[in-house]
Parts: structure tokens; C-alpha cells; sequence
């Protein structure tokens, strides 16, 4: 018997290498640090978003972030990016193949940070959520409410079957997974629900991602002095935008068990831009010296941006303040980041790689070519049509008061509201539940506009007999931060009053989702009313370029179908950048649905270079 214990043993002590190295395999947070495979690393992490980038660039976006000195890529996933109409799902076409980004981050030798929410933010629609879910009259969004959870285990158990197979624990690239986003600022804004409540409410959606499949670690990101709100038990506690590495270090911790690893989950490299107000911008130097602060002290982090891109289409969010009922993010998410907008390598890209050369023991990856930009030559517009004629051609919902976006069952773009008035009446109009900017027209003249952004919800108006009031109202971004989220419907929200009566009885409605290019046909068109133009550009060779909108007032242009999102004459953006990936050798139409056509339009303007700090 002795000898069978002893001869047990020898084979036991023989094959604990081999255990301990299966226990030590893949991507693991242990003893304070992120460990590979059992050795020690740092995660050098760069923020970009699959959704804003042309799937053509992927790689190219990638490869500069490595060129960059990182040997991470952070990526949110936005729930209303994938799910496009109620149980319709797309992880496929487009910039919509999250799987493909996931494979080329690991063909080209990254880690992947996965930011699934279902919360999001990133000044982007709605901060990810779906836009219909404000028609559930049960359910309340981001609350231990079961609609809404069920909405998320629905959301997240179709994510996870893209991304089977992709976590590092199976030969994939992902290392960390997020639970929830920032929710310790929402705990903060949001006192009116109690601390249970919202305790109930993060721990329900950690216990969802583990339950459909998501693998450990995770991980939660909050200002350093929000952790209390925003931690889960068992997630890794990051910090966003924390410079002081003792307070980083002390907060973390306090939440994990007296030891890291310690990590900047949001290392601002630049900040948001909203309309109308300046474009910001972060010093070289700052960032540089920020940097090498958190190599010396041996902490992790995840700059964002690395890379922005762009609010393609209807997808940019919006933030709001006390003195602002709202405020748009513009089309460009530049965001002032190291990799701009088109991808190329900046003065503070340049700052970074130095820095992170002097700490790397091999030569870092070379900077990939720039993709090729140009200026084209002006082009002339050739057909233009009245907006308001067109879409009147269309069925309208008819109803006694005016219909919010969601209960038109429409989620972006505009809706035409039209009353006919059978006595005549002047006086103030007046609309405090507009979302977000309406042009009002009497019997088809423009009277005048009303704007969200700069709190004008009233405006004087003549309506003769049998005189026409409309008033076309385009939805300019959800909010995506703070404790008005709950409040994001769009249009017309509220009764309309003039001179202090409520207007009700007959109101038209007719919907513009705008998701489809219209068909433009020439006819004669008149200043002060909302005008569709079309250009047909013959393109020798693609290549990127910015469409330059400075001298157009608002609104939204299509090339070759795909949305390259909102400009406004009131800037910082004056331009829109144009993948040339989406041109082609040949023929190429732009589309331009200019709301405000304060004068008649002749000719598209192109340059090589983007203009996002020219307020007007």
C-alpha cells in the first residue's frame, strides 16, 4: 500500500507542470496583475468603434493603433446598431460585421476590450439602446425592471453567438469583457430611484452576461470617486479619465481586495464636439506626459479615442446641461484623437509612438501608408425638387394631436406636421415639446424657425382662412448620457398652442425616416423651402475627400445610398468626410436634403482637407 501512495505521489508531483499550466492558460486577472498565459502583462489600449469606421479600413484603422505602440483594441458594441428593427437582427452586412473586426484585431496581433453595455453611451444614439423601447409602456430603461431586462438577456444572448469562440480562454482575442458602462454616474444622477434598486439592477446584468455565456474577467469603468455606485462584486473596477495614479490605485484598492491591477479605462486623448459650440482640443504634450506617468507606475490604460471616426447617418447622440435643453454631437467623431477622423497619423499620434518606442524592447510595427485623399473639382448639381411637394404625395397619419416619432413608428429623420385652419388666426406659435429643430412654413412660405439647441419653442405667425400651417421637424440625436435619458422621444411631444389655445383636431402627418435615397426629379424650386439636390460626380480614381457644406444652412447628404450624416452653417463642422471606399470608377451620386435653402444651390464643393473648428 506505502509503495502505491509513494509511486502516486511521484506521478502527481510529475504532472503538476501540466496543471499548472492549464490553470494558467489564456488571459486571467490573478495575484494583482493581467496575466497571459501565466506571465505578467500591460494592457497599452486604444478605443475604436467598428460602427464608425468603413469596413475597408478596418484593418488600416488597426494597424495604426499598433504602429502606435499598443497591443490593444477597445471596442463599444452599440444594441441599436445590431438589432435594426424589432427582432431583426444584422451582425452581418457592412460595418456591421462584428466578428470580421474581431478576427482582423487578431490577425493583425491585439487583444480586444468588449464593451457590450447593453448601456453604452459614446455619444452616440440613445447611448445604444433601441428606440422603440420607449413604446413598452412597462418598461423602464436601465432600472431593475424585468421588460427591460428581458430587452437586454434577448440583446445579449444574440451578441454572444457572433462573438462564441473569440474570448482568449478559446484562441480568440477578447480578454475583458464590460459589465454595464459607467453606471456610478448614473447612480449619482439618479437619487430618485433608491441604492437597492440600483444595486439590483447592475448585479442583474453582470448575472446576465455570465449566464448567457460571457467569460470571466470583467470588468466596470466609472470616475475613480464613483466606484461605490458603479462596481460589481467580482468585476475588475477601472477608472475613466483619472490622472492621479495614488487616487487610482487607492480606489481600486478598496474595491478589490487591496490589490490591482490598475487600469484607466477611458485615458481621454481628446473630448466630444456638440454643434454650435467650439471644437476641443487636447495638447500634444499633455497626453505624451500623461503616458509615460502611467508606464513608470506600471498602470494599464485604454485611450479614448484612438481613432473616432464618424457618426455615419443618424447614429450621433447628444448630451444636454442646465444652460442647454440639448446639445447635438456633430457628424465627425474626430474627437481630436491621435489616428483623425480619415485615419491619418497626427502630431499627437507621433507623441504617443515616441514615448511608447522608449519603453518598448523591440522596434515598434511601421506606420501604415496614408489611404490616398484628393480634392475633386466642383461638380454642378443637375436636378432638385421641392421637398414639401414630395413628400405630401405619401399617405398621411391623421390624428386630433401630433404624434411623437416612436408612435409613428419611425425612429430618425423628419416628420411633416400639417394643420388646416378654417378661420383665420395670428399670434404667437408656440411648441415646448419640439425635438429637436422644426422649419414652420403658412400656405408654404417659411415663417420662420424653431431650435431645441438655442431654447426657441416660440415664434409669431399669420395664418389666413383655409390657411395651412406646417412645420417639418427633424430628430437630431437622442441623448446618450445622464438621467434625461429617459426622456428621449421625438417630434412633436407636447400640444401645440397659439396665442394660448391648444390647436387640435386634423393634424397630417407625414413621415421622412429618410433610411432610403428618394428619387429626385428637376423641377423649379423656391428659396425658403426645403430642397432635395442631386450630383452626378464621374470619378477617374476613388480616393477619400471632404464634401466642404460651408454656405449651405442644414442637413443630411447620401452618396452612392450611404448616409455620411448631418452638417449645420452654425459649425464647428463645416465639412463631411467621404470614405472613398464608397466611391467608385465612374458615376457616383450625391443626394443633398438641404432644410433651410436660405438661397438656391449650384454646385457640390470638395477639398482634401476637413473643417471641423469654424463657428459661425
Amino acid at each position: 500500500m506505502k509503495k502505491v501512495l509513494f509511486k502516486l505521489g511521484i506521478l502527481l508531483i510529475c504532472l503538476m507542470p501540466f496543471f499548472t499550466k492549464a490553470q494558467t492558460k489564456g488571459f486571467s486577472i490573478s495575484k494583482g496583475e493581467f496575466q497571459q498565459d501565466g506571465k505578467i502583462i500591460k494592457i497599452h489600449s486604444g478605443e475604436m468603434h467598428y460602427a464608425r469606421i468603413p469596413k475597408e479600413y478596418w484593418r488600416h484603422r488597426l494597424q495604426m493603433l499598433k504602429a502606435m505602440g499598443m497591443n490593444t483594441v477597445a471596442t463599444y458594441v452599440f444594441w441599436n446598431y445590431h438589432e435594426v428593427a424589432p427582432g431583426v437582427w444584422d451582425f452581418k452586412t457592412g460595418n456591421r460585421d462584428l466578428s470580421e473586426f474581431l478576427r482582423i484585431a487578431k490577425s493583425e496581433g491585439l487583444y480586444v476590450i468588449l464593451r457590450p453595455g447593453p448601456y453604452a453611451c459614446g455619444e452616440w444614439e440613445f447611448g445604444g439602446y433601441p428606440w422603440w423601447l420607449q413604446n413598452n409602456p412597462d418598461l423602464v430603461i436601465r432600472t431593475n425592471n424585468k421588460a427591460f431586462l428581458d430587452a437586454c438577456k434577448t440583446y445579449l444572448e444574440h451578441l454572444y453567438g457572433e462573438v462564441k469562440g473569440l474570448f482568449a480562454n478559446q484562441g480568440g482575442p477578447i480578454i475583458m469583457v464590460q459589465a454595464e458602462n459607467e453606471f456610478g454616474s448614473y447612480v449619482s444622477q439618479r437619487t430618485d430611484i433608491s441604492a437597492e434598486d440600483h444595486k439590483a439592477y447592475k448585479t442583474a446584468i453582470y448575472n446576465i452576461l455570465k449566464q448567457t455565456g460571457f467569460p470571466e474577467p470583467f470588468f466596470t469603468s466609472d470616475g475613480a470617486w464613483l466606484f461605490e455606485g458603479g462596481m460589481v462584486e467580482g468585476a475588475l473596477p477601472t477608472a475613466n479619465g483619472e490622472s492621479n495614479i495614488e487616487n487610482l490605485k487607492k480606489q481600486v484598492d478598496k474595491y478589490h481586495n487591496g490589490q490591482g491591477p490598475y487600469m484607466v479605462a477611458e485615458f481621454y486623448s481628446g473630448w466630444l464636439d456638440h454643434w454650435a459650440e467650439p471644437f476641443i482640443k487636447i495638447g500634444s504634450e499633455e497626453i505624451a506626459s500623461q503616458t509615460k506617468k502611467y508606464l513608470d507606475a506600471g498602470v494599464s490604460f485604454n485611450y479614448y479615442m484612438v481613432h473616432g471616426g464618424t457618426n455615419f447617418g443618424f447614429t450621433s447622440g447628444a448630451n444636454y446641461n442646465e444652460e442647454m435643453d440639448i446639445q447635438p454631437d456633430i457628424t465627425s467623431y474626430d474627437y481630436d484623437a491621435p489616428i483623425s477622423e480619415a485615419g491619418w497619423a497626427t502630431p499627437k499620434f507621433m507623441a504617443i509612438r515616441e514615448v511608447m518606442q522608449k519603453y518598448s524592447k523591440t522596434k515598434l510595427a511601421s506606420i501604415p501608408a496614408k489611404i490616398p485623399v484628393t480634392k475633386y473639382p466642383n461638380q454642378t448639381i443637375k436636378s432638385s425638387m421641392d421637398v414639401l411637394s414630395w413628400i405630401k404625395k405619401e399617405k398621411p397619419v391623421v390624428n386630433d394631436q401630433p404624434l411623437t416619432f416612436e408612435k409613428l413608428d419611425q425612429g430618425h429623420g423628419y416628420v411633416l406636421y400639417r394643420k388646416r385652419f378654417t378661420q383665420p388666426i395670428s399670434g404667437k406659435l408656440k411648441i415646448e415639446g419640439l425635438r429637436d429643430f422644426a422649419t414652420v412654413y403658412v400656405n408654404g412660405v417659411k415663417a420662420g424657425e424653431l431650435n431645441r439647441v438655442f431654447k426657441n419653442y416660440e415664434l409669431e405667425v399669420t395664418i389666413p382662412f383655409n390657411g395651412i400651417l406646417e412645420i417639418l421637424v427633424e430628430n437630431m440625436g437622442r441623448i446618450n448620457y445622464g438621467a434625461e435619458i429617459v426622456h428621449n422621444t421625438k417630434g412633436i411631444i407636447t400640444p401645440v398652442y397659439l396665442n394660448e389655445f391648444e390647436i387640435s383636431g386634423g393634424w397630417e402627418m407625414y413621415k421622412m425616416p429618410m433610411n432610403e435615397v428618394p428619387a429626385v426629379k428637376n423641377e423649379t424650386i423656391k428659396p425658403g423651402r426645403p430642397v432635395l439636390y442631386e450630383s452626378t460626380v464621374n470619378i477617374e480614381k476613388p480616393a477619400d475627400t471632404f464634401l466642404d457644406m460651408t454656405g449651405w444652412g442644414k442637413g443630411i447628404v447620401f452618396v452612392n445610398g450611404h448616409n455620411l450624416g448631418r452638417y449645420w452653417k452654425v459649425g464647428p463642422q463645416q465639412t463631411l468626410y467621404v470614405p472613398g471606399c464608397w466611391l467608385k470608377a465612374g458615376e457616383n451620386k450625391f443626394v443633398v436634403l438641404e432644410q433651410l435653402n436660405e438661397n438656391s444651390k449650384t454646385e457640390l464643393t470638395f477639398t482634401d482637407q476637413p473643417i471641423l473648428e469654424k463657428l459661425n
